[in-house]
């Protein structure tokens, strides 16, 4: 809102200073501070809120160190990080913009999935929440709303780029199509010519080819949602463990969108550029602060828990971000914790259900899972698992830090794959 104010000023009257509002990194900066100083400052006050009302965590005694005394801990803190995004993008960010209107729908979204979830294990002292089923439901609803919405505006294009070696030089340079383009390419890591477009993948249906690559895209949209949002659900069982990886994580795809919606910067790393996505780096440093913020309260010992209103909105949000800027192939490499979290649980469950059915006995493969939990457990705890290591416990703070800075080494892996081909 204050960016079409500020516009309006400029035009009419000549405001000095108005301009500022035109620049993208001025308005990233606003919504970092912004998104900041609202999950810290006002966030308190909705922790305290949350104290008075007894909105506190359901604790299953799993065996684990330290677990029990988090009961009561104030849930639903994701509260704090939906409206520490929402408000300063609002505020400064373009609301005509296709891809910010996505992020929004995607916030609001899952966020009230999350909220629902939580408020169903809170108030109706229902440990399973919402049931599953319409969790899934409401996933694969809106990957079907951003994967359909990708493909009909006329506002989501790129332009191809091609490299071009001059005769006699072994230098190329990347020229850009004049005009933008509708496109079903996305960036691959790690091949010279790194945009894969999903037509090439149903040739058999000639000159449908490029409507096949879209029903691709489409379905594709819907399994990263699910899966990337169900994964970091999974992820955020230690105190500040998802919030920092997912702090990492935006901080990576902003810097992506920053360089697929600046021409020169995507000339110069031969990626496609995307018109439009710029915008995306105000949502992203919304994302930041609001994370960042939030980890005020939640680092060890946490004072609030996000609850599944703050981690199945911060899976979507990755998700979906990742998908605007056509980077979907690269969340298996930045998002890997997230999938190695998810992996864990369902090679436990398979594993277990197959040796029960072959032996009559259940065994595992981790001493618990998610993986997190895994590290929490010592070896000589009694549990039937092929892996017993470590012998020691591993205290929760060092097992969050270390997490993080696995993450990070992701995180710089995905960024340099856009040079590493």
């Amino acid at each position: 809102m204050l960016y079409y104010l500020f516009q309006y000023l400029e035009s009419m009257f000549d405001i000095p200073g108005a301009r500022l509002f035109s620049y993208i990194s001025f308005r990233s900066m606003a919504a970092f501070i912004l998104s900041l100083f609202i999950a810290t400052i006002i966030g308190r006050r909705i922790i305290n809120r949350l104290q008075i009302r007894q909105i506190g965590e359901l604790v299953r005694d799993l065996g684990l160190e330290g677990q029990m005394a988090k009961k009561g801990t104030p849930t639903m803190g994701g509260i704090i990080i939906i409206i520490a995004i929402l408000v300063p993008c609002l505020l400064v960010g373009r609301l005509g913009n296709i891809y910010m209107i996505l992020m929004l729908v995607t916030t609001v979204w899952l966020g009230t999935i999350g909220f629902l979830d939580d408020y169903i294990k809170v108030f109706k002292k229902d440990k399973e929440g919402l049931h599953g089923r319409f969790k899934i439901v409401g996933q694969v609803g809106l990957g079907l709303i951003v994967g359909l919405t990708l493909y009909l505006s006329p506002e989501v294009v790129i332009r191809e780029n091609v490299a071009v070696q001059a005769p006699g030089t072994t230098t190329e340079v990347v020229k850009y199509e004049t005009e933008n383009i509708k496109s079903t390419q996305t960036t691959i890591p790690f091949f010279k010519n790194n945009n894969l477009d999903y037509a090439d993948l149903v040739p058999f249906l000639g000159e449908h080819a490029q409507t096949g690559g879209w029903v691709i895209f489409i379905l594709l949209t819907i399994f990263v949602v699910t899966a990337v949002s169900n994964g970091a659900n999974l992820t955020d069982g230690l105190d500040g463990l998802a919030t920092g990886t997912s702090a990492i994580i935006g901080l990576t795809l902003g810097i992506l969108a920053y360089l697929s919606g600046h021409i020169a910067y995507a000339s110069y790393l031969n990626i496609m550029y995307i018109p439009g996505s710029e915008e995306l780096v105000v949502f992203a440093c919304a994302f930041m602060g609001a994370t960042i913020g939030f980890l005020w309260y939640n680092a060890y010992p946490a004072q609030v828990f996000m609850g599944d209103t703050g981690s199945l909105t911060l899976g979507g949000i990755i998700a979906v971000f990742a998908l605007c800027i056509h980077k979907e192939l690269l969340i298996p490499i930045l998002c890997a914790i997230f999938f190695v979290e998810d992996l864990s649980v369902m090679i436990q469950v398979a594993y277990f259900k197959i040796t029960k059915r072959k032996y009559g006995e259940g065994r595992r493969v981790f001493k618990m899972t998610p993986l997190h939990h895994h590290f929490q457990k010592p070896g000589n705890a009694g549990i039937n698992a092929l892996i017993q290591k470590p012998l020691q416990a591993v205290p929760e703070s060092k097992i969050v830090v270390r997490f993080w800075i696995v993450c990070l080494m992701l995180a710089a892996i995905t960024i340099v794959t856009l040079k590493m081909r």
